[in-house]
């Protein structure tokens, strides 16, 4: 029961930050290590401001894959 209680938790939080739109750092962060390790991942300050700059500047949002 816990276990499917934490997984909401995490899944509602995710949505959350998602909705007010605050980026998903861990989720770049296993992105970039599993289909990307040849490359070095952006600090936290450089990736807020990539998705900040994409989120208001539609003629430039896009994914690298």
């Amino acid at each position: 029961m816990f276990g499917t209680l934490a997984q909401a938790g995490k899944y509602l939080g995710q949505s959350l930050r998602l909705m007010v739109g605050l980026p998903e750092y861990d989720t770049y962060l296993a992105h970039m290590e599993r289909t990307h390790p040849d490359q070095t991942p952006m600090s936290y300050e450089e990736f807020f401001r990539e998705r900040q700059e994409a989120r208001y500047n539609s003629a430039k949002a896009g994914r690298c894959c």
